[in-house]
């Protein structure tokens, strides 16, 4: 949870959507956002993206921070919403008085929703080929 000498001290949370996994750093003070080491908005161009992965930060309206995300797996939605649910468990971790704020609007909950594996004689996972009667 605390960095070395080297680094600024941080709280860690890690978010998850789909296949997305993300560890995500808040530190206090002002600096850019970054997502694997790229501005946050570089790394997602659309700009509801970037709304997604701050909404945390907007709900508890957070001025003198800023976080660092390492995220892996899925797209670009589910990385932003994984980015969204880690800001909003480290947030809790710093503040707990945060919690009912966040969960009021949904970042604290996880989304169990995934894609649902194809199956074998299905042309999709539940798209099955056409029947014909004779």
């Amino acid at each position: 949870m605390v960095a070395s000498k080297n680094e600024k001290e941080y709280i860690e949370g890690v978010g998850r959507r789909k296949t997305s996994v993300t560890r995500v750093r808040i530190y206090e003070g002002e600096a850019p956002n970054t997502v694997n080491d790229k501005p946050l908005e570089e790394y997602f161009s659309d700009s509801r993206m970037v709304k997604r992965a701050l909404r945390p930060f907007t709900v508890i309206e957070m001025k003198k921070m800023y976080f660092s995300a390492q995220t892996k797996g899925g797209g670009l939605t589910g990385q932003a919403e994984s980015i969204s649910q880690g800001l909003a468990r480290a947030l809790i971790k710093k503040n707990p008085d945060y919690k009912s704020e966040l969960k009021k609007y949904g970042l604290t909950t996880r989304d169990p929703r995934m894609v649902e594996r194809k199956k074998y004689n299905h042309r999709k996972a539940r798209k099955k080929p056409q029947f014909s009667k004779r």
